[in-house]
């Protein structure tokens, strides 16, 4: 996965967005000329709204409703990932969304968590040098901008629970019976 460099946000600055339907339900994607910047669950009218009004307020940019351009790469990516022919994401990050501990987690789970694998959030903890940081990475997946490109889903509690996900459980089961992880629901 590509990672770009990244600072704060920037005034001026212009993000495009989308609502895509997908397995989960529709996922609003938006991206900047740095890369996607965030994927937003179960975006229907109300959410979207909200999102895109945080997006404007952290970014303080301009907010252009497109397919194309910026996202035209993390579309394909994310139809392919859903349809089960990706397993590794390859599209450029904006990190503006995330700083400190909360983007070295993040950061770390994106290259180090690869598909059809879990982690327990103690071990994500161990892996960024905290290793008594287990409740500070919790913190850190319910702060990702960009879940499923950068995998919250594929954390667990160690004893094999779920533990929670921003986009509810059944999306997160959803998720990992998609990558292998748990068995498809019956019905």
């Amino acid at each position: 996965m590509e990672s770009e460099k990244s600072g704060t946000a920037r005034a001026g600055v212009r993000v495009e967005w989308v609502v895509v339907p997908s397995t989960i339900g529709p996922l609003l994607l938006a991206a900047t000329d740095r890369g996607l910047v965030s994927v937003v669950f179960h975006a229907d009218e109300r959410v979207r709204e909200r999102a895109l009004e945080r997006l404007a307020g952290a970014l303080g940019g301009e907010l252009v409703r497109s397919a194309s351009g910026l996202l035209a790469g993390p579309l394909r990516q994310l139809e392919a990932y859903f349809d089960g022919r990706l397993r590794s994401f390859d599209v450029k990050l904006d990190w503006s969304l995330v700083t400190g501990f909360n983007r070295q987690v993040l950061r770390e789970l994106a290259e180090g968590v690869p598909y059809g694998t879990v982690v327990g959030y103690g071990e994500l903890a161990r892996r960024v040098g905290q290793p008594a940081a287990a409740q500070a990475v919790g913190a850190a997946m319910g702060s990702n901008p960009l879940p499923v490109v950068v995998p919250c889903h594929r954390v667990v509690e160690s004893d094999g629970g779920l533990g929670g996900f921003g986009g509810g459980l059944e999306t997160k089961r959803k998720l990992l019976a998609l990558e292998g992880v748990l068995p498809e629901p019956l019905f």
